[in-house]
């Protein structure tokens, strides 16, 4: 059964109580839970110890006997005290958003760090739960125990175990992160910009990808079907190779131990040059997911994980025309771009998008480079476009346009060469 609480003399403008809950019925659904039952409930007021109303509570234990209910999902974020006395009033598992969200992360993460992060992130949450009556140390459907049966909760040893195995967790992270970070290191060295597809889970970014790189990703109607960033080379109609990276989904209402337990997707969005917002424009809610997306993204910003002028180099495109009929029956802005990922449809015009974004995010640089120093040269003609080249006896002058990134990494690495250019400058005049 699956409960969308909804306070009553509020009204979200930006998602509708309905939408919230068929969004709920497939985050159940993606990981085979059969939905027997599904109610929004309104709310006159939030119940410290049980979330809902003691009127509620009777009348749901009712109808869960009846139905033969053994799960009850709460899509509100529930206290430890809260779940417990659900669980005891509904004698039944209840699961709040986030153990649901954990749940199918710890069945869909396949990478090592996408394991590690999903572990730690469970481990975090269940720490805070140790005042339950059963516990869930135990891994019984492949995922991570949320919907596992019941049995004897010893609460300072398990704290004691659960803080141990984070402690290791968080040591085993860091080592692949710096593993990864030597890999972007590498990726950083090779000339191709980056671009990322991000956007609300379901609204079809490795359909999409698939159909621009001929990769096989999981590409499945269900949510969160992408848990770990998948990366491809792409060649562009002019020519031009880019990095395509897959990513997961954002949801509303992302609990944060999610947000930063999925670093890994985030810090490719930031080593993005360019982000593609992949929006299901068929969606009743398309508009509110815009918003949620736009969030998180905003939230990224503020935590310098994205630059603040990522809205600069950021793309819409509106996904599943063949939904509503073929692109000509899509409403759209002029700066967004309408597709069908399955068709094909509007897919030139996409990757030509990309090709116009980049050349126009190119900025022009004139330097004069000493003639001994082969690797800047061969850097610049590596991640630039050289435009012109001059040879002298001592120095190279040379002028090139490179992206944003890439002329910020060479003047970092090469200040002698802007100090050596300004001098000669001054020389000349």
């Amino acid at each position: 059964m699956r409960l969308e609480a909804r306070e009553d003399g509020r009204r979200d403008d930006v998602r509708a109580a309905e939408a919230r809950l068929e969004e709920a019925v497939g985050l159940a659904a993606s990981i085979g839970l059969v939905v027997v039952r599904q109610a929004v409930l309104p709310l006159r007021a939030r119940q410290p110890a049980t979330l809902l109303g003691s009127g509620q509570v009777a009348a749901l234990h009712d109808q869960l006997v009846t139905d033969h209910v053994t799960v009850a999902i709460i899509d509100a974020r529930l206290t430890p005290v809260q779940q417990r006395n659900l669980e005891r009033a509904l004698d039944c598992k209840v699961i709040d958003r986030t153990g649901l969200i954990l749940d199918i992360f710890g069945e869909r993460a396949a990478t090592r760090e996408g394991t590690l992060q999903v572990e730690l992130a469970h481990l975090e949450y269940q720490r805070s739960r140790l005042v339950r009556s059963w516990t869930h140390l135990e891994r019984q459907r492949g995922g991570f125990g949320f919907l596992g049966g019941p049995g004897e909760t010893q609460i300072e040893a398990d704290r004691r175990l659960i803080t141990d195995r984070i402690v290791r967790l968080k040591r085993d992270l860091e080592q692949v992160r710096r593993t990864r970070g030597l890999h972007r290191e590498a990726r950083r060295r090779v000339p191709f910009p980056v671009v990322a597809l991000v956007g609300y889970t379901n609204a079809g970014k490795s359909t999409l990808f698939n159909a621009l790189t001929g990769a096989t990703v999981h590409a499945e109607d269900q949510l969160f079907a992408t848990l770990d960033p998948t990366m491809r080379g792409l060649r562009l109609p002019s020519g031009r190779r880019v990095i395509l990276s897959d990513t997961v989904g954002f949801i509303s209402e992302l609990p944060t131990e999610l947000v930063a337990a999925f670093r890994a997707t985030l810090e490719e969005v930031s080593e993005a040059d360019i982000i593609l917002h992949v929006r299901d424009v068929a969606h009743p809610d398309s508009m509110a997911q815009r918003q949620d997306v736009i969030a998180v993204l905003e939230g990224l910003a503020q935590d310098d994980t994205l630059p603040s002028n990522w809205p600069d180099f950021s793309v819409e495109v509106l996904n599943k025309a063949d939904l509503l009929g073929g692109i000509g029956n899509v409403p759209h802005r002029e700066a967004a771009v309408v597709i069908s990922a399955v068709t094909g449809a509007g897919l030139d015009a996409l990757q030509a998008e990309i090709d116009r974004r980049l050349i126009g995010a190119m900025r022009f640089a004139a330097y004069d480079i000493a003639v001994s120093d082969g690797a800047a040269l061969a850097w610049l003609y590596a991640h630039g476009e050289v435009l012109s080249r001059e040879d002298g006896e001592e120095r190279v002058s040379i002028e090139v346009r490179l992206l944003p990134a890439d002329l910020a990494r060479f003047e970092d690495q090469n200040r002698a060469v802007i100090r050596d250019r300004a001098t000669h400058d001054e020389a000349a005049t």
